[in-house]
């Protein structure tokens, strides 16, 4: 028998959310405490893989973990992991392991369709899309099916309307019975697996992704956010969104403007903070979803128990918030999947990923890991806050995401290549492309390596089932892929019955647009990048001052900042060697930096088409030069061009116009890693009235109340008779939080949108 192979980098398998949750619940206190050092321990130390798939992990001489994943390569009983001390089961061991290893993912793979030869009775059809007013109020029990709509095959007098029953009496409370007789359905399928948890799935095409949140865009998507003082509505705002504080007070509301207010809750606010962003939301188009059915008490109840883990996450900030409170919100989401609330699962995946990518040590070189812990936090509590307050809007429920099968031949052409270093080790590449209709998909390839193995994936082979080539020949060229199946985000999946083949590129002027909107998505597709002709005007370290080149006039200035600042990636060598070349005029594309909407961070740069002084590339680049893996040299640049030393910046291109927001940003991030104590500072310090200043001259007024509530709020420390914290002051903190980050994200997108897409 071959021995087991041992890696000291090899990743554990993926562990269900409720799996860990029973764990740590099953920890005594003192073992409770002693769970995050017992976690960071196991991050050196080597685990063994055993040719039958096990991991085995020596955690002292007593005590071996072994964690023996089913057929999916996942940890879904807790059976499934065992240790050899004596207190296992409810052992420190066996439950540090499972809280090292990832969270599994709620997206479940392509179910098979109906087989042709099951009789139509045999259960209701899994590839419908459920009505906007089917019950998805109820909580199933572990073997039932939440997902389906009656089959059409079931006698039920009527067929499913797209909304609530017109002739129903709206006070009787949402319809607990999806069949009039109340015939019982004809119970799960026998085909399916037992343990990929109850069927959820809506249709493939049509569900919208629960897990995707905008990095920059407005919250909700299908609502408005509240915009600039002064300036046209941004985007979609929801009328159900949080309330701002009041005059009076310095908290924020939790009643929600779109129903009925949590009881105990503070009064609708009535102050100039809230009625300016009332003047925002009441200005938008109406609101073009099918409003359903409330969501019901069960549901009310899951989301209740999310925005209570949720809270306590943010009050104790991520650098508090180890293995326990995740373990908390992870119980929380199996409790919200269970009720059917996917868009509010998601959420609560998505905040522990973050945060364990924030807390992990090996990833001090990332860029932006506290923006995306934002996000995801902002985008869990605002879901649970209308959801608690029974916002009928069928959007908060959303629906499991799945990978989708192209409708036809996707017609791809490359447009770079991008490095990828994320958290725990991981490295890779990540290749861009785009179809005919502006749509984006990417390539991936990442694994444990971290950044050196992000710089030997640029050239590293790439399969897609039967195909053949390398990410570098990609990105310049072309793909036409038969039978795609297409991820949630735009990734493309190697799955049975794909088919791909090399094909010729396109110039990138035709590939790429001279601008676009950093906040456009797309079900089922990757987000798109920015891009824009600037013209370099001098260097400011490792970053770049340009001009955003619009026509004769001269554009607003930017910065261009490396997307990645690690040595063994090229981004940082080449910015310097284009700042030190002023005049030179380029073409940028890349990211938006969430932090700061007049930052862009690069990914490709090329020349622009007409211009004198621009980049002369070699032929083999396809115009484009990959900043992480291609190296600028003296024969890119044009012949003779003289770059003078770089010009004295002055003030005026210096000062990004979005600085006072980064006061606000700088707070809510704050925040979320220091916790309420970190964001009480800036209410207790002389500067805070310095600060509130600058935003009422930036023209953000709106921005500067909320600024001085979210610390007051902070600071703000009320007891009960018994001297212990009170209960309902950490809701009013999450609230409080809550309206700020959703006053900054539309804000800033409405920023973004005026500076980026021309």
């Amino acid at each position: 028998m071959t021995p087991p192979r041992r890696d000291a980098g090899a990743p554990l398998p993926p562990v269900a959310p409720e799996v860990l949750a029973a764990a740590v619940e099953s920890l005594t206190t003192r073992l409770r405490g002693r769970l995050d050092q017992a976690v960071e321990s196991l991050a050196t130390t080597p685990v063994d893989l055993a040719e039958d798939g096990t991991y085995g992990i020596r955690c002292g001489a007593d005590a071996w973990v072994t964690l023996a994943p089913g057929p999916s390569g996942t940890i879904t009983s807790p059976d499934q992991a065992r240790c050899t001390c004596l207190l296992s089961p409810r052992c420190l061991h066996r439950t540090a392991a499972l809280a090292a290893s990832p969270v599994a993912a709620a997206i479940p793979p392509r179910e098979p369709g109906p087989s042709p030869d099951r009789a139509p009775s045999a259960g209701p059809d899994t590839d419908r899309v459920p009505s906007a007013g089917s019950d998805t109020g109820r909580v199933p029990s572990a073997g039932s099916d939440t997902g389906r709509v009656p089959s059409a095959g079931s006698d039920t007098g009527r067929v499913p309307s797209a909304g609530p029953d017109p002739d129903r009496d709206p006070s009787a409370g949402p319809d607990t019975n999806p069949s009039p007789e109340g015939a019982p359905s004809a119970g799960p399928d026998p085909d399916r697996d037992p343990s990929a948890g109850p069927d959820t799935d809506p249709s493939p095409e049509g569900a919208p992704s629960a897990a995707a949140v905008p990095a920059a865009g407005p919250v909700p998507p299908d609502g408005r956010v509240p915009s600039v003082e002064g300036a046209s509505p941004a985007g979609p705002v929801s009328s159900a969104g949080p309330a701002l504080p009041t005059e009076a007070a310095p908290s924020a509301a939790t009643a929600l403007a779109g129903g009925p207010a949590p009881s105990g809750g503070p009064a609708v606010p009535t102050g100039r903070a809230a009625r300016a962003v009332r003047a925002v939301s009441n200005g938008g188009p109406a609101s073009t979803v099918v409003p359903g059915r409330r969501p019901s008490a069960a549901q009310v109840r899951a989301a209740g128990g999310l925005w209570a883990a949720a809270s306590a996450i943010l009050a104790a900030g991520a650098v508090a918030a180890g293995a326990v409170p995740q373990a908390e919100l992870l119980r929380a989401a199996h409790t919200a999947r269970l009720a059917g609330l996917h868009r509010a699962e998601g959420a609560a995946l998505a905040v522990v990923r973050h945060l364990r990518a924030t807390r992990d040590p090996q990833g001090a070189h990332r860029a932006h890991r506290a923006d995306e812990l934002v996000t995801s936090l902002r985008e869990l509590l605002l879901v649970t806050h209308r959801l608690k307050a029974a916002d009928p809007d069928p959007e908060l429920i959303g629906g499991v995401p799945h990978n989708h099968r192209a409708d036809g031949p996707l017609r791809l052409y490359g447009v770079c290549r991008e490095p990828v270093v994320g958290p725990g080790g991981a490295g890779g590449v990540v290749t861009h492309l785009v179809d005919d209709a502006g749509r984006w998909y990417t390539l991936r390839d990442v694994g444990p390596g971290g950044p050196a193995r992000a710089r030997r994936a640029g050239t590293a082979h790439v399969a897609v089932r039967s195909f053949l080539s390398d990410h570098e020949r990609l990105s310049r060229g072309g793909l036409v892929v038969t039978g795609g199946v297409v991820a949630p985000d735009g990734r493309l999946l190697a799955e049975r019955g794909v088919r791909a083949t090399f094909a010729a590129g396109r110039p990138w002027a035709d590939a790429v647009p001279a601008t676009a909107a950093p906040d456009r998505l797309g079900s089922g597709h990757a987000p798109a990048l920015t891009g824009c002709d600037v013209r370099i005007v001098a260097a400011d370290g490792d970053e770049v001052l340009v001009h955003v080149l619009t026509g004769d006039a001269p554009g607003p200035t930017v910065r261009l900042a490396p997307a990645h600042r690690h040595p063994a990636l090229a981004h940082t060598a080449n910015l310097r060697r284009l700042g030190a070349c002023p005049g030179l005029e380029v073409r940028v594309l890349g990211r938006v930096d969430p932090r700061r909407v007049t930052t862009l961070r690069p990914l490709a740069v090329g020349p622009v088409h007409g211009a004198t002084t621009t980049l002369r590339l070699p032929q083999e680049w396809q115009e484009r030069a990959d900043l992480g893996y291609d190296l600028l040299a003296d024969a890119h640049f044009p012949a003779g061009a003289h770059c003078p030393p770089p010009p004295r910046v002055t003030a005026a291109d210096a000062c990004p116009v979005d600085s006072p927001l980064r006061r606000i940003r700088d707070l809510v991030e704050l925040a979320v890693t220091g916790g309420r104590r970190a964001a009480a500072e800036p209410a207790g310090d002389g500067d805070r009235a310095g600060h509130v200043a600058a935003l009422h001259r930036g023209g953000f007024a709106t921005g500067a109340d909320l600024f001085g509530a979210l610390g007051a709020v902070a600071a703000r420390r009320p007891r009960d008779a018994f001297g212990r914290p009170a209960r309902d002051d950490q809701d009013q903190y999450a609230a409080q939080w809550l309206a700020t980050a959703v006053y900054l994200t539309g804000t800033e997108a409405a920023l973004a949108r005026g500076l980026w897409h021309r």
